[in-house]
């Protein structure tokens, strides 16, 4: 298990890498305004959906990744 510390310079290189600094920035100024429960997100994420659509469409997903 990672420190706490690891996790946010990993989660801002990711952040810097995908969107460079200033838009990385713009990102993480966005997220702070913004009340955001992310454990309560993902409890109606999937609502309504059963396993079977969940997999194809990740399976979907992942074909136009690769």
């Amino acid at each position: 298990m990672i420190t706490d510390t690891e996790i946010k310079i990993k989660g801002f290189e990711v952040l810097v890498n995908t969107f460079g600094k200033v838009d990385a920035e713009r990102f993480i100024s966005l997220i702070m305004r913004e009340p955001f429960d992310y454990t309560k997100w993902q409890h109606t994420l999937w609502e309504g959906k059963t396993v079977a659509q969940i997999s194809r469409a990740a399976s979907e997903l992942r074909g136009k990744t690769e």
